[in-house]
């Protein structure tokens, strides 16, 4: 592709380039420069530079400027970036750090998948060769540990999900709420853009770590703590609103019949897997795991690749209406295992029994009867899923 085919795409897409800066005086103008081949339509945001950063954006008055006075983070440099891009009319914005360690001539590479995608609707993010010879063993390790999680949270596996070169949707961005500012909210901006419906990838692009030059702001404890912190919540997020949100949308678009045939008995996964998520949704929606029921589920789901759908419907045994009959059962299998004299009735578990007197018998008894049931459960599952899929053989070939 030539610099001109090149500049027409990227002016026909609405696409600019940000580049956010703090004291990265040595590789700065050669990043600029190499962006300039390309297009002009940049935006640099210097988050508070005590270099000579803002002597060296003077020769530069052909592109946009913004000043953030104080250094606030990185993830504040590109929600500023975002807000002044969407502002001048751009539809998406490429990222590039200014530490030296992406190639300009990448740019070809996004703007190429852009044109080729047919959902428009795309978060790219450049997936460096980890591998290769220069690699930090941090920042190799640190990737691995945010690949992980960005699966678990979203159910997408990527190569790559701390690379700052990247190409994001704006109108999709609008639509969502950020709270972090740090370098942290590279991992929220693409997990919520995850969740939703927006299509998020890798593509491969070159990188060089050259330490003589490379100037890092990552600080191990403090950032690492922060991204921990924002895993916890986003997984507390994903429990509590993603997957009970997506589960409704679901019954709401088929109804109750459809959703039922098709994502429950039609679903491509087998009778045993299926008995299994069955099993397990019994076994944690009896447990006593209050409050955290919903979260236990979706993760070991996750965990063991069962069928989330199915081992979140099963833990709602526990709806209301039938937590005095679990307390009842519970306290009276714990008790009989105990050999305790104690006469339990449904009446006490109906009019506010306080269950905490009798905590030992309880724990004993739910996690047995949790058990029990789950077995029971994912036996007649198993048995009702093989028939029913034998019967759906049937019915094709007839």
């Amino acid at each position: 592709m030539t610099n001109e085919l090149l500049i027409n795409k990227i002016n026909s897409l609405k696409i600019c380039v940000l580049i956010p800066t703090y004291n990265n005086e040595r590789t700065l103008k050669r990043v600029i420069d190499g962006v300039l081949q390309y297009t002009k339509n940049i935006i640099i945001i210097n988050d508070g530079s005590t270099d000579s950063t803002s002597q060296i954006l003077e020769n530069y008055t052909q592109v946009q400027h913004i000043l953030v006075p104080k250094n606030q983070g990185k993830g504040n440099a590109l929600r500023q970036g975002f807000i002044k891009a969407t502002a001048l009319g751009y539809d998406y914005a490429i990222t590039i750090d200014s530490d030296g360690q992406h190639f300009p001539e990448d740019i070809q590479v996004f703007v190429a998948a852009l044109e080729q995608a047919e959902n428009k609707n795309l978060l790219l993010i450049g997936a460096r060769n980890m591998e290769q010879e220069g690699v930090p063993g941090k920042s190799s390790f640190g990737n691995k540990f945010s690949n992980f999680w960005f699966w678990f949270e979203t159910g997408i596996k990527l190569t790559d999900t701390q690379s700052g070169f990247r190409m994001y949707p704006l109108k999709a961005l609008e639509k969502l709420k950020f709270y972090t500012k740090k370098f942290e909210f590279e991992i929220e901006v693409i997990v919520k853009s995850a969740w939703n419906d927006v299509e998020v990838k890798n593509i491969p692009i070159k990188v060089l770590y050259d330490e003589s030059e490379r100037v890092s702001h990552f600080r191990p404890f403090k950032d690492f703590t922060r991204i921990s912190i924002l895993n916890t919540c986003l997984i507390l997020i994903l429990a509590f609103y993603i997957k009970p949100r997506n589960l409704f949308r679901k019954l709401k678009k088929k109804g109750i019949k459809r959703f039922f045939v098709e994502d429950f008995l039609g679903h491509q996964d087998s009778p045993t897997k299926k008995a299994l998520s069955v099993a397990l949704g019994v076994f944690i929606g009896i447990s006593p795991f209050w409050g955290f029921q919903t979260l236990l589920v979706i993760s070991l789901a996750i965990l063991f690749k069962l069928n989330k759908a199915i081992a979140f419907g099963f833990s709602n045994v526990s709806l209301p209406p039938f937590i005095p009959f679990i307390l009842y059962g519970s306290s009276v299998i714990g008790q009989r295992l105990l050999g305790l004299d104690f006469n339990y009735t449904l009446d006490m578990f109906k009019n506010g029994f306080d269950i905490t007197e009798h905590l030992k018998t309880y724990l004993v008894g739910s996690f047995t009867l949790a058990t029990i049931s789950a077995i029971v459960f994912g036996i007649i599952s198993f048995i009702f899923f093989t028939f029913f899929k034998k019967k759906n053989t049937t019915l094709q070939n007839g």
